[in-house]
C-alpha cells in the first residue's frame, strides 16, 4: 500500500555518528539509536563507553505514507535497569520524497536539487534539523545528509544520511 504518486521505493537511513551526546552513567554511556516509521522499529548496535559514537550502519524502512515523519530515539544501554533516554527527534521525509517524485534523470550527479532549512521558533516540532540540509541527486538516487538536533536533552546531535532507493519495475 503506497500513497498515490509515490514511486515504489524504500528509505535507506545510514546512521553515521552521534556528537556530544549526554552522559548517562558515571563510567560513560553505551548509546544506540532506534528508528520508528509507521509500524516499523529498528535499532543500531550498541557502542560502548562513548558520547561520540560512530555507527556507520544502514537501516532500511518501507515508506507507506510520506507525511509520516521518521522518529528517532537514542538510548543508553543498561545491564541492570531500564535503558536511559538520551534524546529524541523527528525528520520530515516529505522534501526527500518530493524530490524522488521528480524526473531528475537529466541532472548531473552530485547536483543539489533542494535545500531544507531548520525551523526556527515556530510551532513545527516535526523537523529537528540542526543546520541546513542539502538534497542531492547522486548516481540515480535522491540523497539527504542531515545533522539532527536531539530534543529533551541538553546536548546531542546525530549525523544521518537518508537515501530514497527506487524499486525497479518488474
Amino acid at each position: 500500500m503506497t500513497s498515490e504518486g509515490l514511486p515504489p521505493g524504500v528509505l535507506s537511513v545510514r546512521v553515521l555518528r552521534g556528537m556530544n551526546l549526554v552522559k548517562r552513567d558515571a563510567d560513560g554511556s553505551d548509546p544506540y539509536v532506534v528508528l520508528h516509521l509507521d509500524n516499523q522499529k529498528l535499532k543500531t548496535s550498541v557502542i560502548k563507553n562513548t558520547v561520540n559514537p560512530v555507527w556507520n550502519e544502514d537501516i532500511t524502512l518501507a515508506v507507506t505514507n510520506p507525511a509520516t515523519p521518521l522518529k528517532i530515539e537514542v538510548f543508553d544501554k543498561d545491564k541492570i535497569s531500564k535503558d536511559d533516554p538520551m534524546g529524541d527527534a523527528q525528520v520530515d521525509l516529505e522534501p526527500l520524497v518530493q524530490m524522488a517524485r521528480m524526473d531528475l534523470e537529466d541532472i548531473k550527479s552530485g547536483s543539489v536539487v533542494r535545500t531544507v532549512r531548520p525551523h526556527r521558533g515556530g510551532t513545527s516540532s516535526v523537523c529537528c534539523l540542526a543546520d541546513e540540509s542539502n538534497i542531492v541527486w547522486e548516481e540515480g538516487q535522491v540523497v539527504q545528509d542531515a545533522l539532527i538536533k536531539l530534543r529533551n536533552v541538553a546536548t546531542g546531535i546525530l549525523e544521518l544520511q537518508l537515501r530514497w532507493v527506487k524499486i525497479p519495475a518488474s
